[in-house]
């Protein structure tokens, strides 16, 4: 036998034997012939848990204590997001039970320094911040506080931004000329900052139950049954001048159902929403 024999075959034998040692330390001992196991695996099953994954969207609602953004967080609320609040006098009267739910912020969109913080870990931001008074302050409140609130959210890197606009009321605009310029000037701010994930609502007359202190009052009593016959009058919105007079009111919980649908979902087509496509986005699931 040659030396380089006697080698090849002493190197085969250790090759078995740690193959051997290797096998039966993990608990398998298999046989020369490669179809047989002398001992089976031993695999013993897991137990599972069903717990639903913690929620990584967290939604930051400017004016979140009015009319229209109180059932907007409500709503964000029961579709169990994380939902902060931000306004000028922080946490509402109301002592529904969604409310402990929210984190209230206080602060001005007028000032930065007071209430940026607010955005810290936000995901999506909708705003429904806007007001009526001098043509100046319309302008102010209506435009540069949400223009500011736009601008702030993009340099934070928010994923989302919806717009509680208006709709065109035609000769309105003219007596409230501050209050449409100042939304006009921030559905511009919204389009060019998030020209992907921005989505601006402009609903005409909103109603719905309304907590002013301790009295809600029941602004369904007028608007829904004004909604029904102005449904049905579309061609009176051809009318020259006072044809947009003429848009139909639109529930508050369906207002509130489309703005955090299209705060959240990823594929909600960015752009205007009108009157009839908040009512038609309303009823396609949305709750």
């Amino acid at each position: 036998m040659t030396p380089l024999t006697s080698r090849l075959i002493q190197s085969r034998t250790s090759l078995s034997k740690l193959f051997t040692i290797a096998a039966s330390r993990n608990g398998r001992y298999l046989s020369t012939d490669s179809n047989k196991v002398d001992e089976p695996f031993k695999v013993e099953e897991a137990e599972t848990v069903n717990v639903p994954p913690p929620s990584t969207e967290k939604l930051l609602v400017l004016g979140g204590n009015g009319f229209v953004g109180s059932h907007i967080c409500k709503e964000a609320v029961d579709r169990g997001l994380t939902v902060a609040s931000l306004s000028r006098s922080g946490r509402p009267s109301i002592h529904d039970a969604w409310v402990n739910n929210v984190i209230w912020h206080q602060g001005s969109l007028l000032s930065s320094y007071s209430w940026t913080e607010a955005l810290n870990g936000v995901t999506s931001v909708i705003s429904c911040v806007g007001g009526f008074g001098s043509q100046s302050y319309m302008y102010k409140i209506n435009g540069t506080a949400n223009i500011n609130a736009i601008r702030a959210a993009s340099e934070k890197g928010v994923k989302r931004f919806v717009y509680i606009s208006s709709a065109d009321f035609g000769l309105a605009n003219y007596l409230l000329q501050g209050y449409y310029e100042g939304k006009k000037a921030a559905e511009t701010e919204l389009l060019t900052k998030f020209a992907y994930g921005g989505v601006i609502l402009r609903p005409g007359f909103i109603y719905g139950t309304r907590n002013v202190g301790s009295v809600k009052l029941p602004l369904g009593v007028i608007g829904s049954p004004l909604e029904m016959v102005l449904q049905h009058a579309k061609p009176l919105k051809q009318l020259p001048l006072v044809g947009p007079l003429f848009t139909p009111p639109v529930n508050v919980t369906a207002v509130a159902k489309v703005a955090v649908r299209a705060a959240t979902d990823p594929v909600f087509p960015p752009g205007i929403i009108d009157v009839s496509g908040i009512q038609r986005y309303s009823q396609q699931g949305a709750a």
